[in-house]
């Protein structure tokens, strides 16, 4: 019982420094940004949000509010059709929709450099799992152990990436 106890807890401790790797990863990046990249990041997250609309809401009611004269004592500045409050909503827009497009251009390329992370893991791990099978095939011939029972010989050589990518875009051009 005491075994597993000790193998929980590394598994464990395993777990936690991948997860303070991961994070030491991400801080890293967030560490590189701009301060521009950080407002327009913060700029494109508050427009997603229930409170940008609610904000909104609010405003373009108290702005017609104010210009159809539902407000004593407010002066009139923009009457029905509402042509300063178009142009600021259309102004708001292009500014805005740029916003969310610099921070999906970020997001993009984080997430390209985390999916080149992860294809060098995998491709780390197939290597290491291929030497794995070569040793245990080699290890059964000396303890003369059926091959039945091992993986497929296929398995055990290394996978040529480029040929395996070319496999991949030439079924894929097939279906489309």
């Amino acid at each position: 019982m005491m075994a597993r106890a000790d193998q929980d807890g590394a598994v464990a401790g395993t777990i936690t420094e991948d997860i303070e790797t991961i994070l030491r990863v991400e801080n890293a990046a967030l560490q590189r940004q701009s301060r521009a990249d950080r407002i327009s990041d913060a700029i494109a997250s508050f427009a997603g949000t229930m409170g940008f609309v609610l904000l909104h809401l609010a405003w373009f009611g108290a702005w017609v509010a104010v210009n159809i004269g539902a407000i004593p004592r407010a002066p009139v500045f923009d009457p029905y059709p509402f042509s300063f409050l178009c142009m600021i909503v259309a102004l708001e827009s292009v500014l805005l929709t740029t916003f969310v497009l610099v921070k999906q251009n970020r997001m993009g390329y984080l997430s390209d450099r985390r999916a080149h992370l992860a294809l060098q893991v995998t491709l780390l791990t197939e290597r290491e799992v291929t030497r794995l099978l070569q040793v245990t095939e080699r290890l059964a011939e000396r303890l003369e152990v059926e091959h039945q029972s091992l993986p497929s010989p296929e398995l055990s050589r290394r996978t040529e990436v480029e040929s395996l990518a070319q496999e991949l875009n030439r079924k894929l051009e097939q279906e489309g």
